[in-house]
């Protein structure tokens, strides 16, 4: 991810990054489930997935703490 993407990141609310955060989660779940199936080609998508999922909750983390 592009330092201007994790900014833009901290700029969201934060219901805006939940709802983000679900909608990464989905797609990890479907990434997955294409994976099991065969489907999937580009199994690095799946740790890409990952660490985005890793920077919303350690944003939202950090807001909490603050």
């Amino acid at each position: 991810m592009k330092r201007r993407e994790f900014e833009e990141l901290k700029a969201k609310t934060t219901s805006e990054l939940a709802t983000n955060l679900k909608d990464k989660k989905n797609e990890l779940f479907n990434l997955r489930f294409q994976l099991a199936t065969g489907q999937l080609e580009n199994t690095a998508a799946i740790m890409s997935c990952k660490r985005d999922i890793a920077r919303v909750q350690t944003i939202i983390r950090q807001r909490a703490e603050a």
